[in-house]
């Protein structure tokens, strides 16, 4: 499981709000099976062959659309459950930390490459930032709601 499944999951749970997709591209839905055949008419004799209007089928309810999970409210239960006082809205080691996952160097290049940083995997403080920022964006393509102030 990559490091950004990791999050995601321990954000939104095993499912999440858009099913187990990578990046934004949500789980197919399995096809709803087909209605049942109606059952065969009884034999009718000619007086009683005037045609009875049929049945109508039951058609499957839509599946309701999920609902977004609010990343800062999660993070925030989260921490306040913990009693824990991480930065974790500006430090991806923290944030890492605050949902029980290795936060180390070798970890944080990892989802560096995942998500495309461009820059030089050193674990600097530029990288630090924008992984927390690149994370942020990341949860939203994929179903979470937040503050323009977690991702730019």
């Amino acid at each position: 499981m990559s490091i950004f499944s990791k999050i995601k999951s321990a954000i939104f749970g095993e499912k999440g709000p858009l099913g187990s997709g990578h990046f934004g591209t949500p789980k197919a839905d399995a096809a709803p099976a087909p209605a049942p055949a109606p059952a065969p008419a009884p034999q009718t004799t000619a007086a009683q062959s005037a045609p009875k209007p049929a049945a109508p089928t039951p058609q499957a309810a839509p599946a309701a659309p999920a609902q977004a999970v609010d990343v800062e409210a999660v993070l925030s239960g989260i921490a306040a459950k913990k009693g824990s006082d991480l930065n974790w809205r500006t430090s991806i080691v923290d944030l890492m930390k605050l949902l029980d996952l290795d936060s180390s160097l070798d970890n944080r290049k990892e989802l560096a490459t995942e998500l495309g940083y461009p820059g030089a995997k050193d674990g600097s403080a530029e990288m630090n930032i924008w992984l927390i920022k690149a994370v942020m964006r990341e949860l939203e393509k994929n179903g979470g709601t937040v503050p323009a102030n977690l991702k730019d």
